[in-house]
């Protein structure tokens, strides 16, 4: 008998603590839905944000380089002409200060074909010749001279 009073008890305050619970929730009112306008703004500034973040990390990694060297110090090696010879075999004009290498790499490894010229003698000499293809007029008075 006690466990029946004990539960019609609790069965009762149940529905007496729901309804009355329901009342003061319904008194209540719904709260307010926030601005579109302002919603819309908070995406498309944030969608704005992540995409400069993203391009701004791209542009690091592309030009990283150029902003870990200290400028006015150029580096010493450079390649100055690559060329390819065929599957998976290239030969490269490779610089180092003031003199040249012409440098095959092939599957089998890297080797040197020979020394160039110093870039100073390249450059006088391309100084003391006329820069592109000599008129016609004058290559036919060159020949010519020569008979």
């Amino acid at each position: 008998m006690k466990s029946f009073l004990t539960r019609t008890t609790g069965v009762f305050s149940f529905f007496i603590f729901h309804s009355s619970f329901a009342e003061t929730t319904n008194s209540l009112a719904a709260p307010a839905l926030p601005d579109t306008t302002t919603s819309l703004l908070r995406v498309v500034g944030a969608l704005a944000l992540v995409i400069g973040l993203f391009l701004g990390g791209a542009w690091l990694f592309k030009n990283w380089r150029q902003l870990a060297l200290p400028h006015g110090q150029l580096p010493k090696l450079n390649i100055l002409e690559t060329r390819s010879l065929g599957a998976r075999q290239a030969i490269f004009v490779v610089a180092y200060e003031k003199q040249r290498f012409l440098v095959a790499a092939s599957p089998a490894g890297v080797n040197l074909v020979s020394h160039l010229p110093d870039a100073e003698v390249v450059e006088t000499e391309a100084a003391g010749k006329p820069a592109g293809p000599m008129p016609f007029a004058q290559a036919l008075a060159q020949v010519l001279k020569r008979k």
